[in-house]
């Protein structure tokens, strides 16, 4: 893990985190100076459930998984974060220690805030803290509806309903995590996962090329599945 001093070197880690969207270049280096820059290999742990929170991780490059471990050790991955996203933050809020882990799924760099001084600056810059709490509303939507969909979706549309939404209007799809972290994702095992996209490329919706990469054939069809009760 590296670190570097200069707040002037953590500038464009802050440019394009959308909760500091809309701050003059004077108030971001005010942010800036209560910023560290820390690198992490790929399979590094960022932080892991019981650590000490306070602490406002911004991704400027790479990718990282967020994930907790239940009793038997199974792993539930919670979501992906890329450049932009920020993690970390309920534990600026609360006095209890972090209940997740975060780990790298690649060489990625964290902007590194400290969250006492970050609270100053949210009082003294409200929109930022405004735009923390419409993040987290839009995270908890989210984390919702995937429960709803764990809990009352069959396994057709739940992969159906993955594979749009990583498509993003494509027809080619790289998938941004192992096979595994995605069936954690959507409430499956992985044999379930691939079993279900095999059934996929049987029927002629999608083709499968490697490990990540899956070309959507029929997507008509696949938005039909992934609107069935």
């Amino acid at each position: 893990m590296q670190c570097c001093n200069q707040c002037k070197s953590h500038m464009c880690c802050l440019e394009n985190v959308p909760i500091f969207a809309g701050l003059s270049h004077e108030e971001k280096m005010e942010i800036a100076e209560i910023a560290s820059s820390r690198s992490f290999e790929k399979g590094e742990m960022i932080y892991r459930t019981g650590d000490k929170g306070g602490t406002l991780f911004v991704l400027h490059m790479g990718r990282a998984k967020l994930f907790r471990l239940n009793a038997s050790g199974k792993e539930q991955v919670l979501r992906l974060v890329g450049p932009g996203d920020f993690i970390g933050e309920l534990s600026l809020f609360s006095s209890l220690p972090l209940t997740d882990n975060a780990q790298a799924l690649e060489s990625t760099t964290m902007c590194v805030l400290q969250g006492e001084r970050l609270k100053d600056l949210m009082s003294k810059y409200p929109s930022i803290a405004f735009k923390v709490i419409d993040e987290l509303s839009r995270r908890l939507e989210k984390a919702e509806n995937r429960i709803e969909d764990i809990s009352l979706s069959s396994v057709t549309k739940r992969v159906a309903g993955a594979l749009l939404e990583l498509s993003e209007g494509k027809k080619e799809i790289l998938l941004p995590m192992p096979k595994g972290d995605l069936a954690s994702q959507l409430g499956m095992t992985q044999e379930t996962l691939s079993r279900k996209l095999s059934a996929l490329e049987e029927e002629g919706l999608i083709k499968l090329k490697g490990h990540r990469r899956i070309i959507i054939r029929d997507k008509s069809k696949l938005e039909e599945l992934g609107l069935e009760d």
